[in-house]
């Protein structure tokens, strides 16, 4: 063969070559583009199925916080109501209050004048009364009239003082009393023994027990005893001292004033 020949042949050899070559890799091209196009499926399948995924965790999450939202609603709207009945307990309690008030003014506006009169009654009493334990019953009096000033004592405290007050007089009229105290006789200071028995009699006896005395409610001056009553004196001294029983005596008892 000539060389002309030979190079003819390597030629096309060649030319053959690269033809097949390119073939080959043409028919490649479709199988990776097959892939790629199920790879990215396959990536937007996954992308979805986690949005997919991602919005049932959202409902599910807003599904419970809906019927949380509901089960809250219902417990407020229940509390609402049962505050509304308390409110309209307490408005009818504060009717009454008001009204009970008002009715506390009005009997307040005729019980302190009341007070005020039974003081100026006690008062006059104890002045017109056999003067003993004079000084304790007219600080008593006085302790009342500065007791209805005071505003820190309540009305009701102030009737019930009062009460006391002539609770007392009315038990001194039924009970004997005895303490030492001062006599003016004749112009001299007599250290004596003082005795009330009730109202019925007020006297006094010297220490020595030798001369006795009373209350002249008419002429409101002691009055010298004679001696056929010291003795009964002395016994009425300590009766009411509790150092003797009770027995009788006989006492310079003033006639009650007859009616014209």
């Amino acid at each position: 063969m000539s060389r002309l020949s030979k190079r003819s042949t390597l030629a096309a050899a060649l030319a053959g070559a690269f033809m097949f070559a390119g073939s080959a890799a043409y028919a490649a091209d479709p199988l990776v583009s097959s892939q790629d196009v199920e790879k990215n499926i396959n990536d937007a399948a996954a992308a979805s199925q986690a949005k997919i995924d991602k919005l049932s965790d959202q409902t599910r999450d807003l599904v419970a916080d809906y019927r949380t939202t509901v089960a809250e609603t219902d417990n407020l709207k229940i509390y609402n109501d049962h505050i509304a009945k308390l409110i309209d307990s307490q408005k009818q309690e504060m009717g009454r209050y008001n009204k009970q008030i008002t009715n506390i003014t009005k009997t307040q506006q005729g019980v302190v004048p009341l007070m005020y009169k039974m003081i100026d009654a006690l008062d006059q009493f104890v002045k017109l009364d056999v003067p003993f334990e004079k000084e304790e019953r007219t600080q008593r009096v006085q302790h009342l009239r500065d007791m209805m000033e005071d505003s820190s004592v309540s009305t009701s405290e102030k009737y019930r003082q009062i009460l006391d007050a002539y609770q007392i007089e009315v038990e001194n009229g039924s009970k004997s009393y005895a303490w030492q105290g001062i006599l003016p006789v004749d112009g001299k200071q007599l250290s004596v023994d003082f005795v009330h028995v009730g109202r019925v009699a007020y006297l006094a006896l010297s220490l020595d027990q030798q001369n006795a005395w009373f209350w002249n409610r008419e002429k409101k001056d002691w009055e010298k005893l004679g001696d056929e009553y010291v003795t009964s004196v002395r016994e009425a001294v300590k009766l009411a001292r509790n150092q003797a029983a009770p027995n009788l005596m006989k006492l310079p008892i003033e006639a009650p004033e007859s009616a014209e």
